[in-house]
């Protein structure tokens, strides 16, 4: 059921989309600017710090052995940094980012992963956007001597600027996006809500 929903959430994303992204850019008089004032074709770097939690599937032997051990799930807050670059491409962007995670209480210890990023942008500083990558996972309550688990990662999300959502004037041209993202590991072992703030370059 959660892997369904999942995929209902990233085709409604890239069915709704789409709409509004052409219309940011139907005005062929405009200038070659992204929504945000930074070219519409070009190369930006950016950083991000997440914060949220992640549980994984109960079930032994699906995704991760022995998942609830002790007779607890595996779960806990988790704390991300993000590094990666986004190529912009008129309305749509690429990109690709990579990942260090820590556990901050509970069964997680620390991950790490790196993954493709695909979507539109819309608005002054709008992104909606899927993403596929891989990642590896550290469980604290398996001790010293825990393996690292790995899997494929699938995740939609969205980043908005500050103009977007009526802060106009707060922040300017300073380059800051708030992020929100919901992603999963293996075949939909997992449940992971984040959300954070991104500064680009």
């Amino acid at each position: 059921m959660r892997k369904l929903s999942l995929a209902a959430a990233i085709a409604a994303a890239f069915v709704a989309v789409p709409a509004a992204a052409q219309d940011t850019y139907s005005d062929s008089s405009a200038p070659a600017t992204a929504p945000d004032g930074t070219k519409a074709f070009g190369f930006e770097p950016y950083v991000a710090v997440m914060g949220g939690w992640e549980g994984f599937d109960r079930r032994v032997g699906h995704g991760i052995p022995d998942t609830a051990i002790g007779g607890r799930k595996l779960q806990g807050a988790i704390v991300n940094g993000i590094v990666g670059v986004n190529v912009p491409l008129g309305p749509v962007f690429v990109g690709a980012e990579g990942e260090a995670m820590k556990g901050v209480d509970g069964a997680i210890d620390w991950g790490y992963g790196a993954a493709g990023r695909f979507g539109f942008r819309s608005g002054e500083s709008g992104l909606f956007y899927g993403k596929v990558g891989y990642r590896w996972v550290n469980f604290a309550r398996y001790g010293n001597d825990s393996p690292d688990f790995h899997a494929m990662t699938y995740g939609v999300g969205a980043e908005v600027g500050p103009k977007d959502i009526g802060l106009g004037g707060i922040t300017g041209n300073s380059g800051l996006r708030f992020r929100f993202e919901v992603s999963t590991f293996g075949d939909a072992d997992s449940f992971r809500p984040t959300a954070g703030v991104v500064a680009h370059f």
